[in-house]
């Protein structure tokens, strides 16, 4: 690779970075060709980006963002062969990795993650990533929650009018008699 294609590659991975709160390092040395390009199509379908990059390229990139972005522990992970996963939504990429992995293929395994500043080290982290709400199912619950409170009132006001009128017909119906 010339020094003018690692440039190009640190540009490339210093504006994926910018632009994605989201990222996982996988290791996929070891899987077949078939697997990979099997795990790629699975991936391509859901919207998620996988590409293969030098760890000493990821790391120049990662080094060119401030302190405050967190970034410092992924260098550790930075071994062996690295596969960037980026994705729009925190939790996909881990329920990808999750729902690929068979009794048989136990890669890609999940080096870390980088969501929204907290970074996820080891293979043991996909469980809780997968389990992480997406922004729209949290904005769903909220809703939900808020919803919840204005029934419970209407549901009173309507139970309290039949219970009132109903009280006051056998009010009625007494003071006639």
């Amino acid at each position: 690779m010339t020094k003018d294609q690692k440039t190009a590659t640190i540009e490339e991975l210093k504006d994926k970075f910018a632009n994605n709160n989201f990222f996982y390092i996988a290791d996929s040395s070891s899987m077949t060709v078939a697997d990979i390009s099997d795990f790629r199509r699975k991936c391509f379908e859901k919207g998620v980006s996988v590409k293969v990059y030098k760890n000493t390229l990821i790391q120049k990139a990662l080094e060119t963002f401030e302190d405050s972005k967190g970034y410092a522990p992924l260098y550790d992970v930075l071994k062996g062969q690295s596969t960037l996963i980026f994705s729009e939504t925190a939790n996909l990429p881990a329920k990808i990795l999750k729902d690929f992995r068979t009794k048989d293929v136990e890669k890609p395994a999940l080096k870390a993650a980088y969501i929204d500043s907290d970074v996820y080290v080891g293979d043991d982290q996909i469980q809780p990533l997968a389990d992480l709400k997406s922004k729209e199912d949290l904005i769903g619950d909220v809703i939900l929650l808020l919803q919840s409170p204005i029934k419970n009132v209407i549901g009173s006001l309507q139970s309290g009018g039949n219970t009132l009128s109903g009280l006051l017909k056998a009010l009625e119906e007494r003071g006639d008699k």
